[in-house]
């Protein structure tokens, strides 16, 4: 994979050490994302000792090279979600992806993260049906008491995207968006400081579960009396138990050089995503680039000519970027569901899980973390919330999953197309 625009614009220097004995917490937590790195931070804080193990570095994977897009609400829709668990709990799980996003801005101010948060965001349409989903997702917000932003359309619309390929724009005035990388090492730093132990390079290869746990990392041991599992897409099998829930996608992000035409493509400096299946993402950077994301894959191999293939992507929205220059193209998976909603729960007492944010985590995994922090210390009422949305296994088991997601996928391109 080529280089990555947020490890060129880091701010912040974190380091860990590598585990070289055998060591006891209170509680373990497995993934050096968001998600791990705030479970960990609020334990600390709560007077645990926690210790968390992350298989490469700390944001490593889609927490640090995400498209900076900090949202409420989840993958899934108010409308699926409503349907999957009743309005009263499809509420219930609005307010706390309204708190996510609260919790990230509290944050960052709390532990002074120079991550150039961003409040706006524009979700765009580029066909009649999707305006129509638009007005359907605007009645869901109503019926749950949730703000609800104005549907921009015409000239008011390209006032605030200057794009000729959208019809219709719902605003959004709590989303916006952050340097992810940034955010998720100044977390990191903030559960250091609070007394989390954090080692990078500590790949967990088996759990042996029972009252007290026990974690194989190489040759070393960690014994721990609870677990809380953040791997996301990269836990390759570690527990079975929830193999099959989510997929491992991959998705892309290109960054332009500096260009001067940049701030009026998007003159209030919003985050925008399309509604296609396979959407387009994109945002302004604070030195005024185009962060451009989309596409996505089933493989392990990064798609070739990224570069060419995103810039596409890009003069298909903007035509004014036709002569741009890619300087950053980069990549990873993220872990997404059936249904596009979260997936938490727990595979023992003392084993909990988080996964499955649908490529909308960056403000939830922080609560996330939080709220499994809440279930180890005995108060699991805000955690269940999300544990009672039913799931299931994608089909076709380990060997054709893949191939039927494939296929599915393609059926959506189409649709989207058409």
């Amino acid at each position: 994979m080529e280089a990555n625009y947020y490890q060129a614009t880091r701010r912040l220097n974190f380091s860990a050490s590598s585990l070289e004995q055998d060591i006891e917490a209170d509680v373990a937590v497995i993934g050096g994302g968001i998600s791990g790195v705030s479970a960990a931070l609020h334990l600390a804080e709560k007077g645990y000792k926690p210790v968390l193990l992350e298989a490469r570095e700390i944001g490593w994977g889609a927490s640090g090279r995400n498209g900076g897009q900090v949202l409420p609400g989840f993958g899934a829709s108010m409308h699926t979600l409503t349907n999957l668990v009743g309005p009263s709990e499809a509420k219930k799980l609005w307010d706390m992806s309204v708190e996510a996003v609260d919790l990230l801005h509290a944050r960052i101010v709390r532990h002074s993260i120079p991550c150039d948060p961003h409040i706006g965001y524009l979700h765009a349409a580029l066909k009649r049906r999707q305006v129509r989903a638009l007005h359907r997702e605007q009645e869901e917000l109503v019926k749950i008491g949730a703000p609800v932003g104005r549907l921009l359309e015409g000239a008011e619309l390209r006032q605030r995207l200057d794009s000729p390929r959208y019809i219709a724009a719902l605003e959004d005035k709590i989303a916006g968006h952050v340097h992810p990388l940034n955010y998720t090492l100044g977390l990191a730093l903030a559960a250091q400081a609070a007394g989390a132990r954090i080692f990078e390079h500590a790949r967990v290869t088996q759990v042996k579960h029972g009252q007290s746990l026990t974690l194989y990392v190489d040759r070393h041991k960690v014994r721990a009396k609870s677990l809380i599992i953040a791997g996301g897409a990269y836990l390759n099998g570690l527990e079975p138990a929830i193999n099959g829930y989510v997929m491992p996608v991959g998705t892309y992000v290109m960054a332009t050089e500096p260009r001067a035409d940049v701030p009026a493509l998007i003159p209030g400096n919003e985050a925008v995503a399309d509604m296609n299946f396979v959407l387009d993402y994109f945002r302004r950077s604070v030195d005024g680039r185009m962060l451009f994301g989309g596409r996505v894959s089933y493989s392990t191999l990064s798609p070739p000519n990224l570069r060419a293939t995103m810039l596409r992507r890009a003069v298909a929205v903007f035509p004014q970027l036709k002569d741009a220059k890619v300087e950053y193209a980069w990549g990873g998976f993220v872990d997404i569901t059936r249904n596009r909603a979260p997936h938490f729960g727990r595979l023992a007492r003392n084993v909990l899980f988080l996964q499955g944010f649908s490529g909308h985590g960056l403000a939830l995994t922080g609560l996330a973390g939080k709220l499994a922090a809440e279930a180890v210390v005995g108060q699991a009422e805000r955690f269940d919330v999300f544990a009672r949305i039913p799931h299931a296994r994608f089909p076709g088991g380990q060997l054709f999953r893949m191939p039927a997601l494939v296929l599915a996928t393609a059926w959506f391109r189409l649709r989207d197309m058409l």
